[in-house]
């Protein structure tokens, strides 16, 4: 599976189907397993991101990492946040799943 880089300079990829851990997904040409089961439509590490790295997608940054993600981990609000809005989900608001 290889997953689609919007830009050149992007450091997330967007998968267009779904990946299940210890499936090989390809990044930069160089195969690896998914280190966790991720949905489609959500991004992966292009590489190895740290806390306090900027996110970027169409080659501009949309966040900050808040947890380290190795190469092909999930890149999501569990562990980067916007450094232009306040992200809500359902939960902060106390509406049901």
């Amino acid at each position: 599976m290889k997953p689609i880089l919007l830009h050149p300079d992007d450091n997330v990829l967007v998968l267009a189907a779904a990946i299940q851990a210890g499936q090989a997904i390809e990044i930069d040409g160089a195969t690896l397993a998914a280190p966790q089961d991720v949905a489609v439509g959500h991004k992966i590490a292009r590489h190895a991101l740290s806390v306090g790295d900027k996110v970027l997608k169409y080659g501009a940054p949309i966040g900050s990492m808040t947890a380290p993600a190795t190469a092909g981990a999930h890149v999501h609000m569990h562990n980067m946040k916007s450094d232009y809005i306040a992200s809500h989900t359902r939960q902060a608001t106390g509406e049901a799943s």
